[in-house]
């Protein structure tokens, strides 16, 4: 079994390497129509859909009971409420920077990204408690995960005028907490299955306002047709896809 120490690197590694290579790769997609942005962002509503029903929300239920499961995904859902009123708050006072709507919606995913990755990081570390090999499947399945839902934080940062440092930047720092996760995860290890199962139903219900509360709604603003629907069911396509391979 590898040391607090070495699990905890390699949940930080593998959490902002995914992350990182999705910042890069939406900072520099010059993305200038509305129609191909709206289809991005539905696109990683579809993803994230995928992510919690097939993923997150059956992993919690494993760890804890229906009730635990409910409660963590409510209280998932009124803290991105009020992430989401402190970025509003921010947002005033830039205003005259940029795209404030699509800044504001690349921020609340960053910061639903981040809570999400916490509890991977908990099963990377408890992974490592089982085994290396085990450890290292996990990590490896999240980092490539991670490079989708990094380009959606990073594509409306970039397109909202920001830049595509702060957009690289604010992507990578979403994954810091897998390594905060994995530590936790190298510490409780199988004492409270009950708090992994939380935390998962907890991502879940942080995800779930992303999706409807930010993603779709900011989509339908930049386009209405059926194009960007389109990206959603590629999402969720794609989200199965990567469950069944992972």
């Amino acid at each position: 079994m590898e040391s607090i120490g070495t699990i905890t690197i390699y949940g930080l590694l593998f959490g902002m390497m995914g992350t990182t290579l999705g910042g890069f790769i939406g900072a520099f997609l010059n993305v200038k129509s509305n129609k191909i942005l709206s289809f991005v962002l539905e696109f990683a509503a579809g993803l994230m859909t995928a992510i919690i029903c097939f993923d997150l929300i059956p992993e919690a239920l494993e760890f804890s009971n229906i009730t635990g499961c409910m409660i963590g995904i409510l209280f998932g859902v009124l803290v991105m409420i009020l992430c989401d009123e402190i970025i509003n708050r921010i947002n005033f006072a830039k205003k005259n920077i940029g795209n404030n709507s699509l800044f504001k919606t690349g921020m609340i995913i960053c910061v639903g990204l981040a809570v999400h990755n916490f509890p991977e990081g908990l099963a990377i570390g408890s992974g490592f408690d089982a085994s290396t090999s085990l450890g290292l499947s996990l990590a490896i399945a999240i980092a490539i995960h991670d490079v989708p839902e990094g380009i959606s934080i990073a594509l409306p940062i970039n397109n909202s005028g920001y830049g595509k440092f702060k957009a690289i930047i604010l992507t990578a720092l979403s994954g810091v907490t897998t390594g905060m996760g994995a530590f936790c995860g190298a510490i409780i290890g199988n004492i409270s299955k009950e708090l992994i199962g939380f935390s998962l139903a907890f991502a879940a219900g942080a995800m779930l306002y992303i999706v409807s509360c930010e993603l779709i709604p900011e989509s339908n603003k930049m386009y209405k047709g059926r194009f960007s629907s389109f990206g959603n069911i590629f999402g969720i396509a794609l989200g199965i896809l990567a469950k069944v391979i992972t």
